[in-house]
C-alpha cells in the first residue's frame, strides 16, 4: 500500500508550478537558492575536473589503480544521491537525514581514498588541496539545503512531525527542467565521462600486467 501511495505521487512528479528563482532578487532565500543551483552544484565540477587530471598525471593505472577508482566511484555515489534527491524530492527530514548521512560517509570515504592513494602513488601538495574543495563542498551544499528548509531541520531533530515527514515525495514546485537537463550535462561531461575513462584505464592497464 506504502509503495503504491508512492508510486501514485512520482506519477506525476511535473505537475506543479515550475520553481523559479529570480537572477536579480536580493532576498536573502533567493539568493542562497541561486548560489546553491548556479554556483555550488555546477562549480563541483572543477575541482573533479582537476582531481581526474591529478589521477592521469601520476599514473593511477600503474599505481593504485582499479582500487582507487572504486573508491572514487563510491564517493561520486556517496555525493550522487543526495545531490538527486535535492533536485528531484521534496525536502523533509527524511531527504535532510539522507543528506546527512551521505556527507558523513563522504568525508569517511575521502579519508580511506587518501590513505590508499598516498600508500601507492605520489600525491602532490595541490592535489590534496584539491581534494580540500570535494571534500568541504558536500557540507557546504547540505548547510545551504538546511538554511533554506531551516523549519524540516528542527522536525528532523524532533523526529517529524506526521508520516509525510518519512516519505520520499516529490517537489510541490519542481526545478525548471532546462535546469535540470543542464546540470545533468555539466556533471556528465565533467564528472561521469572523465571517470568512466579513468576506470577503463585502469582495467585495461590490469588486464596488461596480468
Amino acid at each position: 500500500m506504502a509503495l503504491r501511495t508512492l508510486s501514485r505521487s512520482w506519477r506525476h512528479w511535473r505537475s506543479g508550478t515550475d520553481l523559479r528563482v529570480p537572477l536579480s532578487s536580493t532576498d536573502a532565500e533567493d539568493t542562497n537558492r541561486r548560489f546553491l543551483l548556479y554556483g555550488v552544484l555546477p562549480l563541483w565540477v572543477v575541482p573533479a575536473v582537476a582531481d581526474w587530471i591529478m589521477h592521469r598525471r601520476t599514473h593511477i593505472e600503474t599505481t593504485s589503480g582499479a582500487k582507487e577508482s572504486a573508491v572514487h566511484a563510491l564517493m561520486m555515489t556517496e555525493a550522487g544521491i543526495p545531490v538527486t534527491l535535492g533536485l528531484l524530492a521534496r525536502v523533509n527530514p527524511l531527504v535532510l537525514t539522507v543528506m546527512g548521512g551521505a556527507a558523513l560517509a563522504h568525508s569517511a570515504t575521502a579519508l580511506w581514498d587518501v590513505t590508499l592513494a598516498t600508500a601507492e602513488r605520489e600525491v602532490r601538495p595541490v592535489e590534496q588541496h584539491i581534494h580540500s574543495f570535494l571534500e568541504v563542498l558536500p557540507l557546504t551544499a547540505l548547510a545551504f539545503t538546511g538554511c533554506l528548509h531551516s523549519e524540516d531541520v528542527r522536525a528532523a531533530l524532533r523526529g517529524g512531525r506526521g508520516a509525510d515527514d518519512w516519505r520520499l515525495l516529490p517537489k510541490e514546485r519542481p526545478l525548471p527542467a532546462r535546469y535540470l537537463a543542464a546540470l545533468a550535462v555539466v556533471i556528465g561531461a565533467g564528472v561521469a565521462l572523465p571517470y568512466a575513462e579513468e576506470m577503463r584505464r585502469c582495467l585495461r592497464a590490469r588486464s596488461a600486467a596480468a
